[in-house]
């Protein structure tokens, strides 16, 4: 792998803070010297200090699999000879998706789409994460504050690769953090198997934490279990095989899909293709059917005299 940068560190500007994570901080930035790969604004990711060498290592090279993929955020550029180790990524305009819910809850919710919002979000962050499972990846850290907005709901792109697993040559991986998982991995995102079954992770833990980000834009981003702050209150209520509670504003379909996603054992639960169909299949149907006022019909239709056919509108009395 290339070690070096092809950018000037001292003609980076950093302009402001778009989220700060236990694996870095991402900064909005100005590339004030030149350009990186035809890129003048972009996202910078600072990695937290005491983070190793290998392991930024192995969150460039997955990002370089992972290539270009229109729900991926792209990795432009890196440098990590010496610390501060950065990440230069593509720019984004309206940061993570948890905040930008919780900025934009009372204008959503008097949005009588919001349901397909909902939907339409979720069909492009499957795509990104079956993406991931075609170039054989597990994100382990699929989180709404690892998504970010260019445009809602269609441009969300998946971020944060620091604790992803290449499982090229195997189909599931087992933490290496052991005894301490509870501080080392986001654990109110993660499956009762990876308790169980001394930290084992695979695909189908990537789709239980789907579940859980389909539940956060329902709640536009509240913490999960929000009732239980204790960790081992979490694992132990999840390991019994309690859930979630949905809102009952979430459509049938969507809630549906999320009870699959939790489902036990993980074997039962749908892979990234067959969601992706299924929030495909909910958008068209959305499609095929368009809400007129009730005093509005639509349905009148007429011949002209050369067979020409001309819509109506029949107002109600």
């Amino acid at each position: 792998m290339r070690q070096g940068s092809c950018f000037n560190t001292s003609g980076l500007g950093l302009q402001h803070i778009i989220k700060a994570g236990r694996e870095g901080v991402y900064y909005k930035a100005k590339m004030i010297c030149g350009t990186c790969k035809g890129h003048f604004i972009v996202t910078c990711k600072i990695i937290k200090e005491g983070a190793t060498h290998r392991r930024v290592a192995r969150e460039v090279s997955i990002m370089r699999k992972l290539g270009t993929h229109k729900n991926v955020l792209q990795l432009l550029d890196w440098n990590i000879t010496q610390a501060p180790y950065m990440l230069i990524l593509e720019s984004v305009s309206s940061g993570t998706l948890r905040s930008f819910l919780q900025v934009n809850q009372d204008q959503l919710s008097r949005d009588s789409q919001l349901q397909n919002l909902f939907t339409t979000a979720a069909y492009h962050i499957a795509h990104a994460m079956r993406h991931l499972c075609s170039k054989m990846v597990v994100h382990c850290d699929l989180a709404l504050r690892n998504i970010m907005v260019n445009h809602f709901p269609r441009e969300v792109k998946l971020a944060e690769f620091g604790l992803a697993q290449d499982l090229t040559h195997k189909r599931s991986y087992r933490s290496s953090c052991k005894g301490d998982y509870m501080q080392s991995v986001p654990l109110r995102w993660y499956p009762p198997e990876y308790f169980r079954k001394n930290n084992y992770y695979s695909f189908k833990g990537d789709v239980w934490a789907f579940g859980i980000v389909l539940w956060e834009m329902q709640t536009f981003g509240t913490l999960p279990y929000p009732n239980l702050e204790a960790p081992e209150l979490v694992v132990h209520y999840v390991c019994s095989g309690q859930r979630n509670s949905v809102p009952e504003t979430c459509r049938p379909e969507i809630l549906q899909t999320i009870r699959d996603c939790w489902l036990e054992p993980n074997t039962q639960r749908p892979s990234f293709n067959d969601i992706v169909r299924d929030l495909e299949n909910i958008l068209e149907d959305d499609e095929d059917y368009v809400k007129v006022d009730d005093g509005v019909l639509m349905a009148n239709i007429e011949f002209g005299d050369q067979g020409q056919i001309q819509p109506t509108l029949l107002h109600g009395d």
